[in-house]
This record gives C-alpha cells, sequence and structure tokens, in this order.
C-alpha cells in the first residue's frame, strides 16, 4: 500500500521532483513537477508520443506558467468548463510543452473540480498529469486501486477522498478556428 502522506509532505515529495497519485474530479492522477515528466512514462510503461496534461489550480495559473498569449475564445471556453472534468487541447510551445509533449506544437490543460487537489495545486504550481494506470490499461477509480498499482508512490492524504466520476474529462481541441472533441464527453456531464 502507498504512504498516505499530509498535503505538507507531499509538497516535500513534488519539490524533490518524485511523483505522486492525487484525487481529482474524474479518476485518479499521477504527478509531477513538469521538469520530471519523463518519470510519469516510466511508470506508466507509456509511449513518450502520448502527451501529458498540463493541471493548475485555475485559469490565472496555467496562463502564467506558460506565458503565452491567449485567444479570447479559449479564455471564453475555459471560464465556462472550468473547474470541471474537460480537458483543453490548444496550440502552445515552450518548456513546459516540450516537457509534456515532446517535439509537439499543443499541450492539454485542465482546472480538476476538486478542492483538495486545487489547493495542493495553488502551494506546487501546475503539475503534468495523467489518469493511474499502467498504459493501455483501464484507468485506477479510488485511492486503493491507484495504491495497488502503484505501491512506491505516496498518496495525497488524508483518505478518503472526495467522490469522482470514474469517467476520464472530455477532450477538446482548437485548431483552424473551433473546437473539436477528441474524445467523448462523459453522461450526464456538461
Amino acid at each position: 500500500m502507498s504512504q498516505i502522506l499530509s498535503m505538507q509532505a507531499l509538497l516535500l515529495c513534488l519539490q524533490r521532483d518524485e511523483p505522486v497519485i492525487i484525487p481529482t474530479d474524474t479518476v485518479p492522477g499521477l504527478a509531477t513537477r513538469p521538469c520530471a515528466a519523463q518519470k510519469i512514462w516510466t511508470l506508466k510503461q507509456r509511449p513518450r508520443q502520448k502527451p501529458l496534461i498540463l493541471m493548475g489550480a485555475d485559469l490565472a495559473q496555467l496562463e502564467q506558467a506558460l506565458a503565452s498569449p491567449w485567444l479570447p475564445e479559449w479564455h471564453e471556453e475555459a471560464e465556462r468548463v472550468w473547474p470541471g472534468p474537460v480537458t483543453l487541447v490548444l496550440p502552445m510551445a515552450g518548456p513546459i510543452c516540450e516537457a509534456l509533449n515532446p517535439g509537439g506544437a499543443s499541450l492539454g490543460l485542465r482546472v480538476p473540480a476538486c478542492a483538495r487537489t486545487q489547493e495542493l495545486l495553488r502551494h506546487a504550481g501546475p503539475m503534468a498529469t495523467t489518469s493511474v494506470n499502467r498504459s493501455g490499461e483501464a484507468p485506477a477509480l479510488t485511492a486503493e486501486e491507484a495504491s495497488l498499482l502503484f505501491p512506491e508512490i505516496p498518496l495525497l492524504g488524508p483518505l478518503p477522498w472526495p467522490p469522482n466520476s470514474g469517467i476520464p474529462s472530455q477532450v477538446r481541441a482548437w485548431s483552424d478556428g473551433g473546437w473539436s472533441v477528441l474524445r467523448v464527453q462523459p453522461p450526464n456531464m456538461d
């Protein structure tokens, strides 16, 4: 079983560029600072061509971290769907984009509707994230399942975590002046 750590102890793990397991509004997340993103690909046995998501506490934090100009349409959509179970994929460049999507020209961004994770993100800064699972397998749905998959990775305590939907986020991408859906929206959610 994974070690269950307080927020302060988990922040120390993140400062040491160690991965951690966190709750979200969708499924548990595997997270680390963007500079240590390669550890997530290794843990999950995930191809590096599959980008990671940058999760932030709020829109302002993500904008500040990326230091890229945002189109008004991106702001409108982000304000409409965040916090919530939607990942927005935007054209991006820079060191964080390169760390989470090597060689790519876009980045998935998300603000979860999970107060505990938003608080962690306010203190830690935006984090590279993905679902807790081995690549190609179904995601863990609970802290206990996540702990069984990666017993060496600490969990944000205390348990139990707030309930989640058990359904990965919808993914929408901006291209050619409009939005397209890359992963279908979960039922019963906006």
